[in-house]
């Protein structure tokens, strides 16, 4: 209960402002009428977000991930570990960061 702790706020602006965009949207992907579009739109939705929650900048990390990746499934490892593409990994390269003052 937001009550009982003083760092829960009291409203939704946050939640609301992030998705926003998503809801402005929604016309727009009305076109969008299979279930796997639905689902890859979602996928690319999610990851643009957590780019933004993780201060990346959204194109410049899709960039990034859209490279690495292709490149890591090429190797053909059995191992192949993505944890260090994640959006909060200290290896994401610094032109995908937001400059914080």
């Amino acid at each position: 209960m937001f009550l009982d702790n003083g760092l829960i706020p009291i409203d939704n602006s946050a939640s609301e402002r992030a998705i926003r965009p998503f809801t402005v949207g929604r016309k727009n992907w009305q076109l969008i009428d299979t279930l796997n579009g639905a689902k890859a739109s979602a996928i690319i939705y999610s990851i643009v977000e957590t780019a933004k929650a993780n201060n990346l900048k959204p194109y410049e990390y899709l960039k990034h991930l859209l490279t690495e990746i292709p490149q890591r499934l090429d190797q053909k490892t059995s191992e192949c570990s993505l944890d260090d593409l994640l959006p909060w990994s200290d290896s994401i390269p610094d032109c995908c960061r937001l400059k914080t003052k």
